[in-house]
C-alpha cells in the first residue's frame, strides 16, 4: 500500500510511513502544483446537514472533519463521506438560527494527545467551550470526555460568534460576539468588565479543572480568572476568523450592524488590547459614540478595518476565510479569501503593508456550474496542507482547485 500523496511509505520525504506529514517537512510532497492558472470549485462532499465548518488536524492529510450545526462533526476520510460522526453531541447543542456546534480546533499536538476543542451552544442558550479526546478509535471522538473551560452567559439568542483556533503561540483563540440583539443594547464589545464583544486568548495546557488558565502575557492578566483572557475588544460578532500559517498574521470578519461589513487585521507581533471599535463605530462610519460627545476624529486607540463593503446588491453579512497558503496553486499563495452569506459574492485580497492591494471578485470563477450554486458560504477551511475550501450551508463542501 502506498499513501495517495506522494506515492510511497518512506519517512523523510515529508510524508511518513503512516501517510501523516512530517513535522518540518515538506508538506507539499508529491502533490502536483499549477502555476499561472485560474482558479475553479471542485465539489468535495454534498449531502451534509447545514455545515459551518471544515478543519483538519495539523498533520492529517487523509480527512477533513467537517462541522453540522445541530451537533456533529462528520468526517471526510481519504474523499468519502464516513457514515459515523466523529462526534454527535446534539442532546447537549440548542440548534439553529445563529446558535448550534460552531467551532472545532485541534491542539496543535494533535498526533501525541489526541485533544480538541469545541464551541457551542448549550440548552440554556450559553456558550461552552469545551475540550474532548480522541477514542481508540481514530474516526471516533469520546462524547463522554468533555471537559467544560468555559460557560458564558448569551443574553440573546444572536451574536454569539462562534470560532476557535489556535495561534502560533499555542494558545487557543475565542471569538465571542457582543451578546446579541440589535445595536449593542448592553454596550458589551467596549465594556472591559464581560467576555462578550471581545477576542480571548487561553492557555488550555492544564488537566486540572477549570482545565485553563491566563497567560501572563495577555494585556491585563491582572483582572484575573476569565477578565484576564481577554485579548482584544469592540468586536460586534466575530462569526469567522484565521491565522495566515505562514506568518501568523490574524485576519477577523467582523459581522455588520445594518449598513457596513468589515475585516479587522492584527499582525503576528502584536501585544494585544486592540479596540475594533464597535459600536462606536461600524467599519470607519460614527455608529454610536457614547461616551464620547462625538466619534473620535482622528480615532486614535481604534484599530479601523482594513477592508470594509457596504449592503449593497444583496450583501449582508461577512464570512472570513483564510490566506492561502497551500500546494496545488503557488501563484495563489499570500492571498486572503473571503465571502458574504446572504449572496454569491467570494472575493480575495493581499495585504502589504496593511493596505489591500489586487482585490479580485473570484464568484464567478469559483461557481461550480451545472445545477449547483454557493449560494450561502457559511465557512471558509483549510485541510493539513493549507488547500482551501468553501463551505456552503446548503449542505456542500468545495475545494478551491487549479481550473481545468
Amino acid at each position: 500500500m502506498r499513501c495517495a500523496d506522494d506515492g510511497n511509505r518512506a519517512s523523510g520525504d515529508g510524508c511518513s510511513a503512516t501517510c501523516q506529514l512530517e513535522l518540518g517537512g515538506n508538506p507539499c510532497a508529491g502533490v502536483p502544483t499549477s502555476p499561472g492558472v485560474a482558479v475553479a470549485s471542485l465539489l468535495v462532499s454534498d449531502g451534509l446537514q447545514s455545515p459551518v465548518q471544515v478543519t483538519a488536524p495539523r498533520l492529517d492529510p487523509r480527512r477533513l472533519f467537517i462541522l453540522e450545526q445541530d451537533g456533529r462533526i462528520r468526517i471526510v476520510k481519504d474523499g468519502t463521506l464516513l457514515d459515523d460522526p466523529f462526534l454527535a453531541i446534539e442532546e447537549r447543542v440548542l440548534c439553529c438560527g445563529e446558535r448550534g456546534l460552531l467551532g472545532l480546533a485541534f491542539h496543535p499536538d494533535y498526533e501525541t494527545n489526541g485533544r480538541f476543542f469545541v464551541n457551542y451552544t448549550d440548552n440554556r442558550g450559553d456558550t461552552v467551550i469545551a475540550r474532548y479526546q480522541v477514542s481508540a478509535d481514530p474516526d471516533r471522538g469520546d462524547p463522554d470526555s468533555e471537559k467544560i473551560l468555559l460557560t458564558i452567559d448569551q443574553p440573546f439568542s444572536n451574536h454569539n460568534g462562534g470560532q476557535v483556533a489556535f495561534g502560533a503561540d499555542g494558545y487557543l483563540y475565542i471569538g465571542m460576539g457582543d451578546g446579541g440583539s440589535g445595536r449593542d443594547p448592553l454596550e458589551n464589545a467596549q465594556d472591559d468588565g464581560t467576555l462578550l464583544g471581545k477576542l480571548l486568548r487561553v492557555d488550555v495546557d492544564v488537566d486540572e479543572a477549570p482545565y485553563y488558565r491566563v497567560p501572563a502575557d495577555n494585556p491585563h492578566p491582572e483582572r484575573g480568572d476569565r477578565l484576564g483572557l481577554i485579548w482584544a475588544k469592540g468586536l460586534r460578532n466575530p462569526w469567522r476568523f484565521g491565522f495566515d500559517r505562514a506568518t501568523g498574521d490574524l485576519y477577523i470578519a467582523d459581522v455588520g450592524q445594518g449598513d457596513i461589513e468589515e475585516i479587522d487585521f492584527q499582525p503576528a507581533d502584536s501585544r494585544g488590547d486592540e479596540n475594533y471599535g464597535w459600536d462606536i463605530f461600524e467599519g470607519t462610519a460614527c455608529f454610536e459614540p457614547d461616551p464620547f460627545p462625538t466619534c473620535p476624529d482622528p480615532p486614535d486607540g481604534f484599530a479601523f478595518p482594513v477592508l470594509e463593503y457596504r449592503h449593497t446588491a444583496g450583501r449582508c453579512s461577512v464570512t472570513g476565510g483564510f490566506v492561502y497558503q497551500g500546494c496545488a496553486l503557488p501563484d495563489l499563495r499570500g492571498e486572503y479569501f473571503f465571502a458574504d452569506y446572504c449572496t454569491p459574492f467570494l472575493q480575495s485580497f493581499r495585504l502589504v503593508d496593511r493596505v489591500v492591494t489586487g482585490l479580485q471578485d473570484r464568484t464567478d470563477a469559483l461557481a461550480p456550474g451545472g445545477q449547483r450554486r454557493i449560494n450561502n458560504v457559511s465557512s471558509f477551511g483549510e485541510d493539513a496542507r493549507g488547500e482551501l475550501y468553501i463551505v456552503d450551508y446548503d449542505g456542500e463542501v468545495y475545494r478551491i482547485v487549479p481550473a481545468p
